[in-house]
């Protein structure tokens, strides 16, 4: 019996609730994902207006990575205690603060204070990538990995907002370059909060609240070290290059306008394969799926190693774009299948804390090996976690489907989430 199989049918939510909850996600998805592409587009280039060392220059977006880390399991206990809504609202609510808190840091020129504005803003950030886990929430095992993408596939609107807000805006209040730009990332996260008032998901319950395995037991198993390993090196190759890429592009004499453009492609190259990367992981599996994302990855590296031109640094964007879509995709679906249901928000909890913790590395270490050594060096160097990611999946498959997600599962009821 398979897992889609074994799961009654009073745990689901009704179809309407079930879609209604899918479009508010993925319309809140696309607006609160301006945020990050705000930071990115904006973080390296106002660090290096503000820090007192170019060392520091991509040091706020590394900041931003560390808020979410930081904040992934804070808003996970939110969320078993009192409901993801209640995390969605607290997580709008430090989107808001980011925006402000940005545009005073520019008015000011402290970087700082900015600095401590990309935190909020990674906070924010954090409670955004939960959508994807949420809409999971009530809806048959066979179609989770398809409404799990289809939310993702919100960021689309996402990739073109984020960097035509940036062009529209910066220059709007001169000599205070992206002051208003940040002040609009502000509003757009309050318009994202009235969304997600709409949202309706089951309150957890004492049971879910109480119950599970240890965290300890989930985590070793090798679906589970794969999922993890292979998220957190998809998003932690994805930040490490997309960091560095528009500060690469301004040190090569490129413009704003072309770093803008190649983020927005890279934005839209995340988001959009999400359409299909459901019914792609339903028909061929997560793994070779999350297996597809890593070639993709590597082959943006080799790309960007050609040259340096707009079109070379374009075109890594978008390879690296489709590269995380299928990866961290399809390492989000393995996660599906390594927890029961009322142990959700602890196992995803940990997984983001897990991707999001590596992923600062990566964010920390591209600054300063861009500044020391180049953008070329930059590039190798992504090869190192891309191997070790391929070796972990490759591993984890060998050993099988675990005995929990077939047999065990069949033989288990699955407890009302």
């Amino acid at each position: 019996m398979t897992l889609a199989a074994s799961a009654p049918k009073s745990d689901l939510l009704p179809e309407k609730v079930q879609q209604g909850n899918i479009w508010r996600l993925s319309i809140a998805q696309a607006l609160a994902g301006a945020n990050s592409v705000v930071v990115y587009a904006t973080g390296a280039i106002v660090g290096d207006m503000l820090a007192p060392s170019p060392m520091l220059a991509t040091l706020p977006i590394s900041i931003f990575v560390v808020g979410m880390a930081a904040c992934i399991l804070p808003v996970g206990a939110i969320a078993r205690r009192h409901g993801r809504r209640t995390a969605f609202l607290a997580g709008t609510g430090t989107g808001v603060l980011a925006g402000l808190l940005a545009m005073a840091a520019v008015l000011m020129g402290w970087f700082w204070l900015f600095c401590l504005a990309t935190f909020f803003g990674g906070s924010y950030a954090a409670v955004v990538l939960s959508f994807r886990f949420a809409a999971a929430d009530g809806v048959a095992p066979a179609r989770r990995a398809r409404a799990l993408s289809l939310v993702m596939a919100g960021g689309v609107a996402a990739g073109v907002v984020g960097p035509q807000l940036v062009t529209w805006t910066m220059d709007l209040w001169p000599p205070h370059m992206f002051a208003v730009t940040f002040l609009v990332q502000a509003a757009v996260a309050v318009v994202s909060a009235f969304i997600l008032l709409g949202v309706k998901l089951p309150m957890p319950t004492a049971e879910e609240i109480a119950s599970g395995r240890p965290l300890a037991e989930i985590a070793r198993q090798p679906r589970f070290v794969a999922a993890a390993i292979c998220g957190a090196v998809s998003y932690m190759l994805m930040n490490f290059l997309m960091t560095a890429a528009p500060l690469a592009m301004h040190i090569c004499g490129h413009s704003q306008e072309s770093a803008n453009w190649g983020l927005q492609w890279h934005v839209i190259a995340m988001y959009a394969p999400s359409f299909f990367t459901g019914s792609l992981i339903a028909r061929f599996g997560a793994h070779r799926v999350a297996t597809m994302g890593l070639a993709l990855t590597g082959l943006a590296a080799s790309v960007g190693l050609g040259g340096i031109d707009v079109a070379h640094f374009w075109a890594t964007l978008i390879l690296l774009g489709m590269g995380w879509n299928f990866g961290f995709l399809g390492a989000s679906a393995l996660v599906l299948e390594c927890h029961q249901p009322e142990e959700k928000t602890r196992v995803q909890s940990l997984n983001d804390f897990i991707v999001f913790g590596l992923m600062a590395i990566g964010s920390f270490s591209s600054g300063g090996l861009l500044s020391a050594y180049g953008w070329n060096t930059v590039l190798w160097v992504s090869f190192v976690p891309l191997a070790l990611a391929v070796v972990a999946l490759a591993a984890a498959m060998t050993k099988g489907t675990p005995r929990r997600t077939r047999g065990h599962m069949a033989k288990q009821p699955m407890r009302r989430s």
